[in-house]
């Protein structure tokens, strides 16, 4: 048990393999379709700036961070359930 204890702080479950791949993959379906409906006239025409750039990264990173997060948070209510 003190093992389960030990290893339930976020940032070791927010690093596990399982738990970044899950993040990265809504991240890129979630955060395309985002950039794409927010940014995506402005991509095809040419018209980017630097800060859109920066829109566009946040969109990404968004999703990244809600998917991490909910994961976190669902493992450690199993973790507390056993």
């Amino acid at each position: 048990m003190s093992n389960k204890i030990k290893n339930n702080n976020f940032l070791s479950i927010a690093t596990r393999p399982d738990v970044v791949s899950r993040a990265i993959r809504i991240a890129l379906i979630v955060g395309f379709i985002l950039a794409a409906i927010n940014h995506g006239d402005r991509i095809l025409l040419q018209e980017m700036r630097y800060f859109d750039w920066i829109k566009v990264v946040l969109t990404f990173g968004v999703p990244y961070c809600v998917s991490t997060v909910s994961s976190v948070l669902a493992i450690k209510k199993e973790v507390l359930r056993t």
